[in-house]
């Protein structure tokens, strides 16, 4: 699943795009950028395509804003052999998996309190550094109770290992954050 969110930083709005395997809630690409445009959800698409083997099963979820159909978007999933697939719209629910990432990244990275904010974020490059700080404890440590109570990299690690899945493990477990 795709979806995008914004962080105000002294510059600016901020643009985050978040890939997630919904099966795992793991994020497997990202991107961080100052003006809002395909690019932005095409290379988080990109980071995540790098870090997994597809295996003709796979969906791409996105909700239906401009810059996730866009052309160059829907190409490239299809060409890494994907089913590209656009929720209905105004349907809340039809993107609810990814709403709650984007909610939790609101409120355990970007929120005044967190642990993550050391500073004011002045630039792109402080939400970025925040941004990998918080992926990294999310997919590595952070506790998921949809999975056991365990964080996405070790549920993953777990399945696959079981069922001798489809992705390269290795190339799995190097994954950004």
């Amino acid at each position: 699943m795709a979806d995008f969110t914004y962080v105000a930083s002294w510059r600016g709005f901020v643009y985050v795009a978040f890939v997630i395997d919904v099966c795992s809630r793991r994020i497997v690409g990202w991107r961080a950028h100052t003006t809002l445009r395909t690019d932005l959800v095409r290379d988080a698409l990109e980071q995540a395509l790098h870090h997994r083997e597809l295996d003709g099963r796979v969906i791409v979820k996105t909700d239906r804003v401009a810059q996730d159909v866009a052309m160059r978007y829907t190409d490239r999933v299809l060409a890494a052999g994907a089913a590209p697939s656009v929720g209905s719209v105004g349907d809340a629910y039809d993107n609810a998996a990814a709403e709650t990432v984007m909610g939790l990244y609101k409120n355990e990275a970007v929120a005044k309190n967190s642990p993550f904010v050391t500073g004011p974020l002045k630039t792109l490059a402080d939400v970025e550094k925040l941004t990998f700080d918080w992926l990294d404890w999310y997919n590595n440590r952070r506790l998921h109770s949809a999975l056991g109570n365990m964080p996405p990299k070790e549920y993953e690690r777990n399945y696959y290992a079981e069922t001798n899945g489809p992705i390269n493990i290795e190339a799995a477990n190097k994954t950004a954050a």
